[in-house]
């Protein structure tokens, strides 16, 4: 696992919390100064100095993998790091990787949790660049995980960590197959193979279902039926 952001403060959570002790510390890059909520900061300026030392480290990682399938990149599309970075790391890796797939798991903006009006600006820069460079994108957005914490989980205000630890499980259950035996998307390449139907149009709709709080946990039961149809219902739904 490589973190990087432009600036140091949400890293630095990382490097002093309760999980630092699972990541190397010379795994976690961070540069001086934020992009502002600006793709052109993110693509052009800040984050062109510290893309090359991201990359070395990525180098450095695939090269003790024995058999490096592609990668998972976590960014989000309103912000300037997400978005400007986020694509210009696509970029390079399509250049120094070549074929190996590249899965996407991103954070859409959404109108009422949005930080900053050039959110969609943002995110129509950088959906250009996921086009060509990504291979499956999963999409999600704080406001549809945020109605699911407050209908299904009964939070009255949900916070990061409770938005973080409901996409954490999303990711658990597709990266699942990879991880266990099974006979289908046992490896990154058939992801793309069986949820793209076009190479332009990848982007899968996640949904996701039992969302259960602890407290009704004990005394409910879901058939199969039931929770497969449950992930066709809009509240369930992670966009």
């Amino acid at each position: 696992t490589i973190y990087c952001d432009l600036e140091p403060n949400v890293v630095d959570e990382v490097r002093t919390g309760t999980y630092r002790s699972l990541f190397h510390p010379e795994q976690m890059i961070t540069g001086k100064e934020d992009a502002s909520n600006n793709y052109a900061r993110g693509h052009y300026t800040v984050g062109k100095e510290l893309i090359d030392n991201v990359l070395d480290k990525i180098r450095h990682v695939a090269d003790n993998c024995s058999g490096l399938q592609g990668f998972l990149v976590f960014h989000s599309f309103g912000g300037g790091t997400g978005s400007g970075f986020g694509a210009l790391l696509m970029e390079r890796l399509s250049v120094d990787f070549g074929k190996k797939v590249k899965l996407e798991f991103c954070v859409y903006p959404s109108p009422k949790t949005a930080t900053s009006v050039v959110e969609p600006y943002n995110s129509i820069l950088t959906t250009h660049t996921t086009l060509e460079h990504s291979d499956c994108s999963f999409m999600v957005d704080n406001e549809a995980i945020y109605d699911i914490c407050c209908r299904n989980l009964g939070l009255e205000r949900p916070n990061y960590e409770n938005l973080n630890r409901i996409v954490a499980q999303v990711v658990s259950s597709i990266t699942a197959s990879l991880r266990f035996d099974g006979s289908l998307n046992v490896d990154l390449n058939e992801f793309q193979t069986n949820l793209v139907p076009y190479p332009r149009i990848h982007f899968p709709l996640v949904a996701y279902a039992p969302v259960v709080s602890p407290a009704k946990a004990s005394h409910e039961s879901h058939s199969v039926s039931e929770i497969s149809t449950s992930c066709f219902e809009p509240y369930n739904q992670m966009v």
